[in-house]
């Protein structure tokens, strides 16, 4: 099933009629949020509380362990301090509810969570300082340190073996490179994926193994402003692309995304290595792999959003934000080269190593 047939498209009457029978709540405001594949709304019920309702896509919505495993790590970071959103159980007492929805396709059956609401706005909307960058990399390796220590009846559903974000299935991503359709882009990236074979593959075994959050971008971090006049996290968002993993895997998508803003982004990697490594230090393959980890993220994003748009074409401008500045920063490190941007990241990384 494409993604474009498996993805929910609720309406709000749909939505007001689901909330209130499973939660009994009534509401004042639905607003849809952007997405992916899934499909959220920022709810407001009575007397001003205010809710996220995630509905997860028809394939997804079949790997209920998955998805178990997801809700309960939330719960287990909200445990040990770290910003997350936890789910509300229904009238029933059960954290998820598969309903069946016809969305003008014909009934499909959809897996429901409502979440509590964080307080914030997007990293994405505000001048990004090293400071917070070295935040940025502490809080996603506590979170994945703290993720190292959770145990789940069904923790194996992160063995995702085949689950095409995965940066251990760069490999798979030679099967998109048609949809770029000879775009000069496209010899750089087949590159990236060429290296990764021969320079990455043969060295994770010597990488640490961990469970990563897998999605952790500028879109899924909230902040808000603190008593200096700058910006804290004050949220996560979004454990849909859990998986078994390394930490270093975490660490380059946390470069990656935090870079597409940004007005100076090789020099991004820099503060949020040394946050990062205040928590976990590299070792030395991992240290090394970082640069073509970063690319190939770069490559996994750039490729994967343009075959969705195949898919979802009404959904382009949502589904194609980190292409807009991302091929131009991926052509930037690729020219650069490995010496020249590890000497920028690791420099910089030791200039912040003891900023606390």
């Amino acid at each position: 099933m494409s993604s474009n047939q498996s993805k929910p498209r609720l309406s709000e009457p749909q939505v007001a009629e689901i909330v209130q029978r499973l939660y009994g709540l009534t509401l004042s405001s639905v607003r849809a949020l952007p997405s992916y594949d899934d499909q959220n709304f920022q709810l407001e019920a009575d007397r001003g509380a205010r809710f996220v309702l995630k509905v997860m896509n028809s394939v997804d919505s079949q790997n209920q362990n998955l998805i178990e495993v997801q809700t309960h790590a939330m719960t287990f970071l909200h445990q040990h301090g770290l910003p997350v959103q936890t789910v509300l159980s229904t009238t029933a007492g059960e954290l998820m509810s598969l309903e069946e929805i016809d969305c003008g396709n014909g009934c499909q059956k959809y897996l429901v969570r409502l979440l509590t609401y964080l307080p914030g706005i997007t990293i994405s909307t505000v001048a990004v300082t090293p400071k917070l960058l070295y935040e940025t990399g502490k809080i996603a390796a506590r979170m994945d340190k703290v993720l190292q220590e959770m145990d789940h009846p069904h923790v194996n559903a992160l063995q995702r073996e085949n689950f095409i974000w995965s940066l251990s299935n760069i490999p798979l991503l030679e099967n998109y490179l048609c949809f770029m359709d000879g775009a000069p882009l496209q010899n750089i990236v087949k590159a990236v994926i060429d290296q990764y074979k021969t320079c990455v593959v043969p060295k994770r075994c010597t990488f640490r193994k961990s469970i990563n959050h897998g999605d952790f971008n500028d879109l899924n971090m909230l902040v808000e402003e603190d008593q200096t006049n700058g910006y804290k996290i004050s949220g996560i968002l979004d454990f849909s692309d859990m998986s078994s993993g390394y930490y270093v895997y975490e660490l380059a998508i946390t470069i990656m995304y935090m870079m597409i803003e940004n007005p100076r982004p090789v020099e991004v990697g820099g503060p949020i290595l040394a946050g990062w490594e205040s928590e976990i230090p590299l070792n030395e393959e991992e240290r090394d792999a970082l640069y073509l980890l970063v690319l190939s993220r770069f490559s996994q994003s750039l490729l994967l959003a343009q075959h969705a748009v195949s898919q979802q074409p009404e959904n382009e401008e949502y589904l194609m934000t980190t292409a807009k500045t991302g091929k131009r920063i991926l052509c930037q490190l690729w020219e650069l080269g490995k010496e020249e941007v590890e000497k920028t990241w690791f420099q910089m990384a030791a200039q912040y190593a003891d900023w606390e």
